[in-house]
């Protein structure tokens, strides 16, 4: 008997998960709450980076310890992580600086040469021709955005080297130097998809020396082997392969795609995604072009309305009983709405819903909006099936857009996140935009899975990813 770990390191939480290679079932789930947020200024999201690696060991020992006598036939683990965080170490992988996230807003504050952004500044240096080679443009929380602030502040630590904080964890479990696989290191901001290394242009342009970046390394192969000091820590056996850390969105397509040649995969948690697997390198913004383990890429469609437009609904609801009637709603009101969203009329009586009440990546000026309200139809059933009708528009209206960079459209529809399981409105409302019925897996830790399955690869477990592939089932 063999088994896989798979573990996804998050600010909110930890999960870890124990996968048996023979029926692709998980075997026992571990979740621990991530500690080590730190006093900021607002905007700013500066977290220990040492305590949320301590979280992570502390969830190991705990699915250790699930796993009992069946520790001993672990034969890979797989990380994965947020992307866009950046921590500055140094050589022995101790913190010059904060753990930075993807949430951190310091690139949007005005620069100092003027009016504009330190991320407008960022994208002016690299130069518009930039995106071609790496793939999206430059955001706030980005690895490089944030180096780039540092450097013109005059905080950008001596002779230390940047890192993810997935590619630290690694580091840690394997005592080796952190190193950083394309898919991860694709969310930095100066990662040339094509020759799958750093684009020493783009960090000239920045003032960013190679040497502050850490070494590509492909997950076809591992990066070390669990140390005897961790295993002591956690209970699991020395001498495990660990692989490189991916990128979450990335180990989610693989944790909920069975065959990546003919599946379109949907996203939806707080935000959504769509993405699509290519060999090729087009791509037409607002899509993104995203390294894939190994070869290939995903053509990803991000930051799409997610759980989040329906909690702005549920929020107001919330208030109206307040406001209006003086009530307090005393638990969440999400099944209460979904109920009477199934009760709308058809297509909602003509009212529709564009609900990027929060804008878009693209463009974080644009609001959301109701359209094509009458006496008849203004009711709360037909308003809340439009937010769920105009969050499915938009996802196929992000599949369209991939459709027409390759040409071709997927057969199969495969669901990830909590918002098509929970929610089947939802679920009816895109299997018609889509006209594709979604699966979703048998299990919701799709990252940690993914991450699972690429440590296979790298410790030879598996010949192929489309071989591992195969541990992916459908309820």
């Amino acid at each position: 008997m063999t088994a896989l770990i798979g573990i996804d390191l998050g600010t909110t939480k930890t999960t870890a998960i124990a996968v048996d290679v023979d029926s692709g079932a998980i075997l026992h789930r571990a979740a621990v709450a991530s500690e080590g947020r730190r006093d900021a200024p607002a905007g700013r999201s500066e977290w220990d980076s040492t305590r949320l690696i301590e979280c992570a060991i502390d969830c190991l020992r705990e699915l250790a310890g699930q796993l009992g006598p069946r520790v001993s036939e672990v034969a890979a683990i797989g990380v994965t992580g947020q992307q866009h965080g950046c921590v500055v170490v140094d050589a022995q992988k101790q913190p010059l600086t904060p753990f930075i996230n993807w949430q951190d807003q310091r690139g949007n504050e005005t620069s100092g040469s003027g009016s504009s952004t330190w991320v407008d500044l960022a994208r002016e240096r690299v130069g518009s021709d930039a995106i071609r080679r790496t793939g999206c443009r430059m955001n706030s929380g980005f690895l490089a955005t944030t180096l780039f602030w540092m450097r013109e502040n005059g905080c950008l630590p001596s002779g230390g080297r940047a890192s993810f904080l997935a590619d630290l964890f690694v580091g840690e479990l394997t005592n080796t130097a952190p190193v950083s696989e394309p898919t991860m290191a694709g969310s930095a901001g100066v990662f040339d998809v094509t020759s799958r290394s750093w684009d020493d242009d783009a960090m000239a342009a920045l003032g960013l020396s190679s040497e502050l970046f850490p070494e590509i390394r492909e997950v076809s192969s591992p990066v070390g082997q669990l140390t005897e000091a961790i295993a002591g820590q956690t209970g699991l056996r020395a001498g495990i392969p660990v692989s490189a850390a991916i990128g979450d969105h990335q180990a989610s397509f693989l944790g909920s795609v069975a065959d990546r040649s003919t599946t379109v995969l949907l996203n939806i948690g707080t935000g959504a995604q769509v993405a699509v697997f290519t060999d090729g390198f087009d791509f037409a913004p607002p899509i993104e072009l995203r390294p894939f383990p190994v070869s290939g890429n995903l053509l990803s469609n991000v930051g799409l309305t997610g759980g989040w437009s329906f909690q702005i609904v549920e929020n107001l609801v919330r208030q109206i009983g307040r406001d209006v009637f003086g009530v307090e709603a005393d638990a969440p009101l999400y099944d209460r709405l979904t109920e009477l969203a199934s009760q709308a009329d058809d297509n909602c009586g003509g009212a529709t819903c564009i609900p990027t009440f929060t804008g878009t990546r693209s463009d974080p000026s644009q609001r959301g909006s109701f359209a094509g309200l009458s006496p008849q139809n203004l009711t709360p059933a037909n308003l809340f099936r439009s937010v769920l009708d105009g969050m499915a528009t938009n996802y196929r209206t992000a599949w369209d857009q991939i459709v027409a960079v390759i040409g071709s459209r997927q057969t199969q529809l495969a669901g990830a996140g909590n918002g098509l399981r929970e929610n089947a409105v939802l679920a009816e409302s895109v299997t018609s935009a889509f006209g594709l019925t979604p699966h979703v897996t048998q299990h919701r830790e799709e990252a940690a899975f993914g991450a699972a399955l690429t440590g296979a690869v790298a410790a030879g477990v598996f010949e192929s990813l489309d071989q591992a592939g195969q541990l992916v089932r459908y309820e």
